[in-house]
């Protein structure tokens, strides 16, 4: 579907979205998150085809590894008292990462590492969420590329390509903390789902499932069509911009069970809708085809952590919670107070 007279476009369907990201050859990006290669041509060719890195996805072996960090790390916090969930997860989560990415990564080089990123994260937010491209000698720009460059140096002696890995780490840490945040605040916000979760423990999946539907941090994702091309029978221009949206996706009936007779409207939180027979995943929240996230699996393993150990608790949002679109979706504020004990993550 065109949004404008001259796009960009948009999918609206499942198999529309799975062509445009599995389909490279017409479909891919042009810039890197920095946005020092944002090729503003109407044509794109395959010389100015983005450099973003595929990586094969986690292996078990790697998954595990950053689920047993995490859930040390994790449960060292023991939330208590108003906290912010943006804030009380960058530590556990950079770290588990981190090993996850790089496991013959010290623990002092794993904890550097991760540190770096949150603060070439910082320092990259502001760059991404401006309106314009910031300048080559903006103040932005420079503490951006310091910061990057200083975890570059860190992952050398780790790696032959230290950009990429780099750019796999922000990626990685940034949305599993956005998405732990939203997970905290959908259950701060709804006391009955709560009670249903301390008393039904196979409701953990449904509530990570319902995050990353409701609220995926990434919600939306671009493409560049490289060469003219047809979606859905309409004609797609060379150089046109192709949009993907989970959270699109993620409200359409035919992938998410509901609304029905026995089912809440899709604008509710509601764990059980996935108790049935049903395809948890089915509107892409990690893409699909090459570009489809590496560390998809450790995600959901981070936020099946957070899920099962907040079982305890009774947790309340202190402040109205907004979206915040600067990069990504996230809960601003994400303020949250806690009482009781905090349960094991096994």
């Amino acid at each position: 579907m065109a949004l404008g007279k001259y796009g960009p476009w948009i999918a609206t369907t499942q198999s529309q979205a799975h062509e445009v990201l599995t389909d490279t050859e017409h479909f891919d990006f042009t810039s890197d998150v920095s946005r020092e290669r944002l090729d503003r041509s109407r044509e794109a060719t395959a010389a100015n085809r983005s450099p973003h890195a595929i990586n094969d996805a986690l292996s078990p072996e790697r998954v595990a590894a950053g689920r047993e960090v995490f859930a040390r790390e994790w449960a060292k916090l023991a939330p208590s008292g108003p906290f912010d969930a943006m804030q009380v997860l960058r530590g556990p989560v950079a770290l588990s990462t981190t090993v996850a990415v790089l496991p013959e990564a010290t623990l002092e080089q794993a904890q550097e590492i991760g540190e770096r990123t949150l603060a070439w994260i910082d320092a990259l937010g502001p760059v991404i969420a401006s309106r314009f491209g910031a300048g080559r000698w903006s103040p932005r720009r420079r503490k951006e590329r310091a910061a990057r460059l200083a975890l570059e140096a860190a992952l050398r002696p780790l790696s032959d390509d230290p950009p990429v890995v780099a750019t796999m780490l922000a990626a990685g840490i940034q949305v599993p903390i956005a998405a732990g945040a939203w997970l905290l605040v959908e259950l701060a916000s709804d006391p009955e789902v709560q009670e249903a979760l301390r008393e039904d423990d196979s409701l953990v999946a449904g509530v990570v499932w319902e995050t990353l539907r409701l609220c995926p941090p990434t919600w939306i994702t671009a493409r560049v069509a490289q060469a003219a091309t047809t979606l859905a029978g309409q004609p797609i221009d060379a150089g046109s911009v192709v949009m993907v949206s989970p959270l699109l996706l993620g409200r359409s009936v035919d992938l998410v069970p509901g609304p029905g007779l026995d089912q809440p409207s899709l604008d509710d939180f509601a764990p059980q809708r996935w108790s049935g027979d049903v395809r948890p995943g089915a509107w892409l929240p990690f893409g699909a085809g090459p570009h489809a996230c590496p560390g998809r699996n450790l995600g959901v393993a981070q936020l099946t952590v957070v899920a099962r150990s907040v079982r305890g608790l009774d947790l309340r949002t202190v402040k109205s919670v907004t979206v915040n679109q600067s990069r990504g979706i996230y809960p601003d504020p994400a303020l949250i107070s806690a009482s009781g004990s905090s349960v094991s993550t096994e």
